[in-house]
C-alpha cells in the first residue's frame, strides 16, 4: 500500500514501474541458465522445465485450416462414439464414407450417412455421394451418423465391441507343463528346494530381510464380534479398507476353502475384485465376474457410501 501511495505522488516513477509492467509482460517465458523466466518467480526444476516445453510447445496439431471442420460420428451397431474427426468441406460423401470405413469397418456401399446438429436434430440425410461434405455447411461439433445396412457387416451384432464373443486362446495343463521357463516350472523347483518357498519369503531375502510367516488361524470364531454387527446388514451399502473401496454387502459368514473365522462377501462398485461371489465351485451369493470379494469384517465399514471413483488398493486379508 505504502509502495503504490509513492508511485502515485511521483508521477516519474509511477511511469518507469507501468513501462517496466508492459516490458515483463511482451517478454515471452522461456529458459535463460536454467531458470525459467516470464513468470512471477523463477522455476528451477529441470524436470519442470522440460515438462513444461514438452507441453506448450507448438506442433502444429491444433492447426486447422479454413476448410477443416471437425465432427463426431455415431454408428447404428456400435456404443462408441468417435470425437472430432476432422473432414475437409471439399471432400465428396463419398470420399467421407472411404475415410470412416478406417474407424467403423463399415463397407462404402452399406453405410447411409445423415448429417445432425448439435442437439441431435437432422439436418440433412446425404445420400449423394458426390456432392461435397460443405454442401451441407456443417459447423465443429455436429454429428456424422451411420447407418450400416448390411446385416452381415463385421460391426453387426457387436461383434467389433464385444470381446466375450471372441473366441480365446486357451492352453492345456499338459501343454504348458511342457513348455521351459515359464514360472510354474520356476516355482516346483523353489518349492523342491525349499518346501516353504513363497513368492513373498523370496522377496524379502532379495531385500536382505527376514522372512516371517503370517500365522495360521485356528480360531472358527476368529472376527465373530465384527461381523455380528454386519450380519443384519447384507445389501447396505459399505466401505472396505484399506483402500476406501466401496460396494454392497453381499453375504456375511464362514466360508469354505477360506481360511477360518468369518467373512463378508462384497460387490463391489468397480471390478477390482477377485471373483463373481463363488468359492472354489460353492456360490455365497452372485455379481458380475470381478466385482466380488471376500473381506475381514473388521476391514468393512457400512454407513452412507454412495458410488465414487475406486483407487484401486491392495489388502492382505483379501482373497
Amino acid at each position: 500500500t505504502r509502495r503504490c501511495a509513492a508511485l502515485a505522488r511521483t508521477p516519474h516513477l509511477r511511469a518507469d514501474f507501468h513501462e517496466a509492467l508492459s516490458a515483463r509482460a511482451s517478454r515471452p517465458a522461456g529458459v535463460v541458465d536454467g531458470t525459467m523466466t516470464g513468470y512471477d518467480g523463477p522455476i528451477k526444476n529441470h524436470d519442470l522445465l522440460n515438462l513444461r516445453e514438452y507441453v506448450t510447445a507448438d506442433t502444429g496439431s491444433l492447426n486447422k485450416a479454413d476448410s477443416t471442420v471437425l465432427l463426431m460420428v455415431t454408428h447404428s451397431n456400435l456404443k462408441a462414439r468417435f470425437m472430432e474427426i476432422r473432414f475437409d468441406r471439399y471432400m465428396t460423401v463419398a470420399r467421407v464414407k472411404e475415410k470412416l470405413m478406417t474407424h467403423v469397418g463399415s463397407n462404402v456401399s452399406t453405410m447411409r450417412l445423415s448429417l445432425k446438429d448439435w442437439d441431435g436434430a437432422l439436418v440433412a440425410p446425404m445420400t449423394d455421394d458426390s456432392k461435397m461434405l460443405g454442401y451441407f455447411s456443417p459447423e465443429d461439433g455436429w454429428t456424422i451418423h451411420i447407418d450400416d445396412t448390411d446385416a452381415h457387416s463385421a460391426s453387426a451384432g457387436g461383434w467389433l465391441e464385444d470381446v466375450s464373443k471372441v473366441k480365446k486362446y486357451e492352453m492345456s495343463d499338459e501343454k504348458y507343463n511342457a513348455r521351459e521357463n515359464t514360472y510354474r516350472q520356476w516355482k516346483n523347483e523353489q518349492l523342491a528346494k525349499d518346501p516353504t518357498w513363497c513368492l513373498e519369503k523370496a522377496m524379502a531375502e532379495r531385500r536382505g530381510e527376514t522372512w516371517v510367516p503370517k500365522a495360521t488361524i485356528e480360531d472358527d470364531e476368529h472376527q465373530s464380534l465384527e461381523a455380528s454387527a454386519i450380519v443384519d446388514q447384507v445389501g447396505n451399502r459399505c466401505e472396505v479398507n484399506p483402500g476406501g473401496k466401496r460396494g454392497v454387502v453381499m453375504f456375511v459368514g464362514k466360508v469354505e476353502g477360506l481360511p477360518k473365522g468369518w467373512w463378508v462377501g462384497v460387490q463391489f462398485d468397480e471390478p477390482v475384485g477377485k471373483n463373481d461371489g463363488a468359492v472354489k465351485g460353492k456360490r455365497y451369493f452372485t455379481c458380475p465376474d470381478g466385482y466380488g470379494s471376500f473381506q475381514r469384517p473388521a476391514n468393512v465399514k457400512v454407513g452412507d457410501y454412495p458410488e465414487e471413483d475406486d483407487p484401486f488398493a491392495e489388502s492382505e486379508d483379501e482373497i
